[in-house]
């Protein structure tokens, strides 16, 4: 399959090449793909063998991509919504038995053909909103059947939509209760029956874990990381979001590809981060629906050149959002973040969170999945909210259907 797309208002997120700024919009510009990949970019290609689309100078930009999201679930968590209005907070609510634990009982007792059919408008929503690859966590099964379960319902969807669909196990993301004041042994299942049966069945691409007084230690957390590195997964964490805790260091120097949420992370573990190249990767939607004080260190973040992904974190209980847009907006309203680094957010910076050395960019040598845009500029894509300006999704280079 050989493709030239024409008349584009190109915004290519590339800062490597000659023409230096990503952000800048090109008028002009064609970009020829064969096979599904970028092979050249410049005004006057030539189109012999080519099949012509003219976008009709529309803006194109890379396809979005949202790197943290928990879109398989069952159940209902609307009523925790109301107890966090009459001022109970999120540990006590978890504390209590609500929270993850609630989740997790309604996620068990659904088939994965429900969880698939459940998650679709979810996905959907995402790829109305200009997102070609979406990753995937598990976390709301809690045992080796449940949590396999969830991972492979994420793989059904990648079948079943139009959509990249990049699989994390979070087996780590709460104690179950037959593990009750037993979070060793918990772990200890973790590292030796599920990341062993989700790797042999390639279920999962990167291993999580929520690091948190809520959740797991940074010891515990270590040991997971070990076993994922063990059997050749990528490994990231869901560190500093309450508490200090060490868990970002410790996970950039084992290699983390990012580290999620970080709202208290300081400025040592942001030099650790910088060092070994690790992404922090924000969630302001879980800020805003949490009604939380302590932002992420941007400033830090900014002056250490830390690479900023961006991401709905879209879940039943703290951010229940599926609009990458709504996030961008918030990242420049809520932390400060201009419309420039939104984008990398969930382009170049999204890719490298996920480990996806073909994604983010629209560059020679990438995969062709695109975003066109009714928009004449770039920063609308954080200012205006629920007008959808998306025009056509493109994966690797084959239009993409949104229904």
């Amino acid at each position: 399959m050989k493709k030239m797309f024409t008349d584009c208002r190109l915004v290519s997120m590339d800062t490597d090449v000659s023409h230096s700024e990503g952000y800048q919009v090109r008028d002009n510009q064609m970009i020829a793909v064969e096979n599904g990949r970028i092979v050249a970019i410049g005004e006057n290609l030539s189109t012999d063998g080519y099949d012509k689309v003219s976008v009709e100078n529309r803006l194109i930009t890379p396809g979005f991509i949202d790197a943290h999201t928990h879109i398989i679930f069952a159940g209902d968590r609307s009523g925790e919504f109301e107890q966090r209005l009459q001022g109970v907070p999120y540990e006590q609510i978890a504390k209590n038995g609500g929270g993850i634990l609630s989740s997790v009982k309604a996620t068990r007792e659904a088939s994965m053909e429900e969880l698939v059919s459940l998650a679709l408008p979810r996905a959907k929503a995402l790829m109305r909103d200009g997102v070609t690859t979406i990753e995937v966590k598990s976390g709301y099964g809690l045992t080796v059947e449940h949590e396999l379960k969830m991972l492979k319902a994420a793989k059904t969807l990648e079948q079943d939509i139009d959509v990249n669909i990049s699989t994390t196990l979070l087996g780590a993301h709460a104690l179950p209760p037959e593990f009750k004041d037993n979070s060793d042994g918990y772990i200890s299942l973790v590292c030796e029956e599920m990341i062993p049966a989700a790797a042999e069945l390639k279920l999962a691409d990167a291993v999580d874990v929520f690091c948190e007084g809520i959740g797991f230690s940074p010891a515990q957390m270590a040991k997971v990381f070990d076993a994922a590195r063990t059997h050749g997964l990528e490994v990231k964490g869901h560190t500093e979001q309450l508490t200090d805790l060490g868990g970002s260091a410790l996970a950039a120097e084992m290699g983390a590809l990012s580290v999620d949420h970080i709202e208290y992370l300081n400025e040592e573990g942001v030099k650790t981060l910088a060092e070994n190249g690790t992404v922090a990767t924000l969630l302001p939607g879980a800020f805003y629906f949490l009604r939380e004080t302590q932002k992420p260190p941007i400033e830090w973040l900014r002056q250490h050149k830390v690479p900023m992904a961006i991401a709905t974190d879209f879940n039943p209980g703290t951010s229940p959002f599926a609009s990458l847009t709504l996030m961008m907006n918030m990242a420049s309203t809520l932390f400060g973040l201009t419309p420039k680094e939104n984008l990398y957010g969930v382009t170049r910076h999204a890719a490298q969170a996920l480990g996806l050395r073909a994604k983010g960019q629209i560059a020679a040598g990438f995969d062709a999945d695109f975003a066109v845009w009714d928009l004449t500029s770039p920063a609308q894509l954080s200012y205006q909210i629920g007008l959808a300006p998306l025009y056509a999704r493109y994966l690797k280079g084959v239009e993409a259907n949104d229904d």
